[in-house]
């Protein structure tokens, strides 16, 4: 775990993801421990619709499935948890996903979900990058690897002890093996997620964050035995433009536009979002599917 902040922006760039304890302050985790408590329990009771269902690992999630491993859109307003907002918005978080991008005021808000344990049945996501085909050709994948940029981010803050999330330590600089290959162009998620060669589980404590480029090869496996709630958001940086847009307003953003959502902001917040509605306005939410998982 790296302790400062060079360090972990060495760290992120040469392995592709870094691992931040104390972004959560000793004030604010019972107040993100009660809100998603709330959402957990309205998604499951099915009066919160926004969610990521078991066997679905992208966009469209199947509604009728009443297993949920996901929570969308959780600083919406008719959740009423002004806490989720708070916390995306604050200085320790900005100042961490700043260094880790190389940016200064750039930042737009984005995505923040909550990844929890389905009740039912256990679940896993396939290996993947979020912004490059399984099936991509070698040529084609050193092609998209080469030309990424740091135009944005994303994490997983756990609440609760998670060791749900795998990564292969620097593969979002190198295209699949031909041995990493078997394990990630069929649809199946893997029987073992450590059979993948290279590949490590990430284990997080509560309050502590991995930050990861999100064409890093990752997968993750849920059990529904283990109580989850990790907190699942990006950010984007100005210059990443149709790019950032192509992978989040897929996922129908259009209630931020509303005055409820941007009354309930801080000054910094309704900045991040004022960047964000520009980018929205310039190219609208028809975009298509990535891989976002």
């Amino acid at each position: 775990m790296a302790s400062d902040p060079v360090r972990q922006k060495t760290q992120f760039e040469e392995d592709g993801f870094v691992i931040i304890p104390g972004l959560i302050s000793p004030e604010d985790f019972p107040r993100l421990e009660q809100a998603s408590a709330d959402v957990i329990s309205r998604t499951r009771e099915g009066s919160w619709p926004h969610r990521r269902t078991v066997g679905k690992q992208f966009p469209p999630y199947d509604a009728k499935n009443p297993d949920s491993w996901g929570v969308q859109h959780v600083m919406h307003p008719d959740l009423g948890q002004p806490a989720f907002a708070q916390w995306y918005t604050s200085t320790a978080l900005i100042n961490a996903v700043q260094n880790l991008l190389g940016c200064d005021d750039q930042l737009q808000m984005e995505l923040f979900n909550l990844l929890i344990n389905p009740v039912s049945h256990n679940f896993a996501l396939r290996w993947h990058r979020d912004d490059i085909g399984g099936d991509a050709t070698e040529a084609e994948e050193r092609r998209a690897l080469d030309a990424w940029k740091p135009y944005g981010i994303q994490w997983n803050t756990a609440l609760y002890e998670d060791s749900c999330l795998f990564v292969v330590p620097g593969s979002h600089k190198v295209p699949r093996t031909p041995e990493q290959r078997i394990h990630s162009e069929g649809p199946d998620a893997p029987a073992d997620p450590l059979d993948m060669p290279g590949a490590i589980r990430v284990s997080l404590r509560p309050g502590e964050s991995v930050f990861y480029n999100s064409n890093i090869l990752h997968c993750a496996a849920y059990d529904a035995q283990a109580p989850r709630a990790t907190l699942h958001a990006t950010m984007g940086n100005t210059t990443g433009g149709s790019v950032r847009a192509r992978n989040i307003l897929q996922h129908g953003l259009s209630w931020m536009k509303e005055a409820q959502f941007r009354d309930g902001l801080d000054p910094r917040g309704k900045d991040m979002l004022g960047r964000l509605l520009e980018l929205y306005n310039a190219t609208g939410d028809d975009v298509g599917y990535s891989l976002t998982g």
